[in-house]
């Protein structure tokens, strides 16, 4: 696939890859230099910034719980005494 750099430095991405990429009007993109290639990627920290506040934890449970059970005991957890584990 080929793209051709506009008079004010602008080029369109192939329709193939937008679609396969989920790139659509006003995504934003991180451009990068690495070597002699210019890398672009997709920015999803605001993805995830307005992602945040929306998820609501049951009372009680705290986002450190909820690692927990993700990734299991994290460095410096204290180990669960024997009738404390499932």
């Amino acid at each position: 696939m080929e793209a051709t750099v506009a008079e004010r430095g602008q080029i369109t991405l192939p329709k193939a890859v937008r679609d396969a990429l989920g790139l659509t009007k006003g995504t934003r993109l991180k451009v990068e230099l690495e070597g002699g290639r210019i890398v672009l990627r997709k920015d999803v920290s605001d993805t995830l910034s307005k992602l945040r506040g929306r998820i609501k934890l049951p009372p009680g449970v705290t986002t450190d719980d909820i690692m927990r059970e993700l990734r299991g005991r994290a460095p410096g957890d204290p180990y669960p005494a024997p009738d404390d584990e499932k």
